[in-house]
């Protein structure tokens, strides 16, 4: 089969698009994938570079990718739910390939109505954005809590969880972006760019932090002693040993594929929007990675090679 490659840690480059991968093999609780889509996340670009190696190591070549959406092309013996030419999609590892195998507890069928290659952006951010606000930051109805990077695609699903819980939302984003921010319907927006700003800032149930840095060192003060602070990137050494009345979890999205099927509905229904800011074929994953790193892209979609779909 055909995929992206990577055999050393390193940059973009040392992706490398090939066609004599040998496909997956299936067990008896596996569903086989044929690819319309996957999509680039932080995550890819992090172990690619071996810079998360001591949590995610990779054993060589290796196949990157955590998200996939497509059309299933065979089940294994013990499947029950799923049958071949069902839309599908997953969370799941090695997804930047014309074939996946899942297992069949890890897939959801995709609802009628939501597009198929745009699809495999949902998994991880949902899981991620679900995650960090209900089990990280331990959000409630009717609390106050801070998305930090709320228009970044975990950010967008984190309010949109908040939201649906019945808490009060306030959006972190840049100065700049205050403006775009209300189209997400919060209940409030700052600037998390701005010392002043922060400073002023009241104090909150929970913060729910995309961007970590020196951004979350600043603002974990912000949460009320017994508070939580979920984070999904990196808390600067120290910060929580200085608030040690605010507990602090970081999230590592699990699979849960009732809850992305969920989010999968919203978007069909229209209560959830992700801009997909570029799709682009899977062969050109190495140019993919280089404007992920960049920012300010939005979600990448890699659309399989010579898809069945």
């Amino acid at each position: 089969m055909k995929a992206v490659v990577l055999h050393e840690y390193g940059g973009p480059e040392n992706l490398k698009f090939e066609d004599n991968v040998p496909s997956p093999q299936i067990s008896g609780n596996t569903v086989l994938i044929a690819a319309a889509a996957a999509s680039v996340n932080p995550i890819d670009w992090k172990m690619r570079s071996g810079a998360v190696q001591k949590n995610y190591p990779l054993s060589f070549p290796a196949i990157l990718g955590r998200d996939i959406s497509g059309i299933v092309r065979q089940v294994g013996a013990n499947v029950k739910h799923f049958k071949a030419g069902d839309r599908v999609l997953a969370l799941s590892n090695k997804t930047y390939a014309e074939l996946v195998a899942v297992d069949d507890s890890d897939v959801t069928h995709l609802p009628d109505g939501v597009d198929l290659v745009d699809a495999a952006a949902i998994p991880l951010i949902s899981l991620t954005g679900d995650q960090l606000v209900r089990l990280a930051a331990n959000v409630q109805k009717g609390q106050v809590v801070l998305i930090t990077g709320a228009l970044g695609s975990v950010g967008r699903a984190a309010v949109h969880t908040a939201k649906k819980i019945g808490a009060q939302v306030i959006a972190g984003v840049r100065g700049k972006e205050l403006e775009a921010a209300r189209s997400l319907g919060v209940s409030g927006l700052l600037a998390i760019d701005d010392d002043e700003a922060i400073a002023s800032f009241r104090l909150v149930d929970a913060i729910a932090d995309t961007v970590g840095g020196d951004v979350a060192a600043k603002l974990i003060a912000k949460v009320k002693p017994s508070g939580a602070f979920g984070y999904a990137t990196m808390l600067p050494e120290g910060a929580a040993a200085k608030n040690p009345t605010v507990k602090t979890t970081r999230v590592g999205a699990r699979a849960d594929p009732s809850k992305v099927r969920e989010f999968a509905d919203d978007v069909r229904d229209g209560k959830f929007v992700l801009p997909i800011g570029r799709r682009m074929a899977l062969q050109d994953a190495a140019e993919a990675h280089l404007l992920g790193e960049k920012g300010g892209i939005g979600k990448i979609i890699l659309l399989a090679p010579d898809s069945k779909v």
